[in-house]
């Protein structure tokens, strides 16, 4: 997968730069939302039903970010793109780079980052969060995800819990914009086999563990400070399957994994670019390596939009 990558971002870099040239935005700042840790629109951490970039119905728009997130123990950088088609439909690709720090040394793998990449698209099925935000109909988004984890030195270990290295995630959205009120809600409902969003490989087997879906909701909530910034939290229920795999393996709850949330601040000094700091939580990550230290940090994330 990973050889193949240059060509979907050269074909998204292509498609954003014919986007910078055709939208001139007709939509209000930050009801677009930003770029998530995936690529897709939404707040950080999870997807909204909203169509990424600034283009309005009769639109193309583009956006690109970067995002580094910092925790007691791990490093996460991020970057991609996303192409909004007549505010209806949304193509996005991600690339994430996690550092697992002391972690690659405990486990003999010193230096291991885990690298993946996730391919995205969204349609909006039902609403319109702005020319809807009078009445109680929320905008409503469909949407699939599909990741590829690079191959490294934990490849053996994955093998042996019977965890594979790509998987899809299938999720529904539905936004409800108060615009008199300046709230924002959002719920999200995902189907998904990820370990910690796909970076410890999807499902695990051993242990007479099934390999099968579940469903893992999300929620949002924003407030509008003025036209320009937004504050917000956010909650992400994380799948849990790979526990019963680290038992099996001896590893007692070496491999649990919490949900993940965060409280966020967005600024948008102009309606090409916004800004997202937070405070996040992401739980135990691989706590047989980190003596079950709460992961808490930061989160920054830049955005252009068109």
């Amino acid at each position: 997968m990973h050889k193949l990558l240059p060509y979907p971002l050269a074909l998204m870099a292509s498609l954003f730069l014919a986007a910078g040239a055709q939208a001139d935005t007709g939509k209000l700042l930050l009801t677009g939302g930003v770029s998530t840790i995936e690529g897709s629109a939404g707040g950080g951490l999870t997807p909204w039903a909203v169509i990424g970039s600034n283009a309005t119905a009769d639109e193309i728009g583009g956006s690109a970010y970067v995002t580094h997130v910092g925790t007691n123990d791990y490093g996460l950088n991020i970057y991609g793109a996303a192409v909004g088609i007549h505010d209806r439909y949304e193509l996005s690709i991600a690339q994430q780079d996690f550092n697992t720090r002391g972690t690659g040394v405990a486990l003999g793998l010193p230096g291991l980052h885990l690298k993946q990449t996730i391919v995205g698209a969204k349609v909006r099925v039902l609403g319109d969060a702005i020319l809807d935000s009078d009445t109680l109909m929320p905008q409503v988004a469909v949407g699939v995800q599909y990741k590829t984890l690079g191959s490294t030195g934990l490849n053996p270990t994955l093998d042996a819990l019977g965890a594979k290295r790509h998987g899809v995630d299938v999720y529904v959205s539905a936004t409800k914009l108060f615009l008199s009120q300046s709230l924002l809600l959002n719920g999200t409902l995902r189907a998904t086999k990820a370990n910690q969003n796909g970076l410890l490989g999807y499902g695990a087997t051993l242990g007479g563990n099934e390999d099968k879906y579940t469903l893992q909701p999300e929620f949002s909530i924003a407030y509008l400070l003025s036209k320009n910034i937004a504050i917000g939290a956010e909650y992400r229920f994380m799948r849990n399957k790979l526990e019963g795999a680290g038992r099996a393996a001896g590893l007692g709850n070496g491999l649990r994994s919490e949900d993940w949330k965060d409280i966020f601040i967005a600024w948008a000094p102009s309606k090409n670019f916004s800004l997202t700091l937070a405070y996040v939580d992401l739980g135990v990550i691989v706590p047989a390596t980190t003596v079950n230290r709460k992961q808490t940090g930061y989160y920054v994330s830049a955005q252009v939009a068109f």
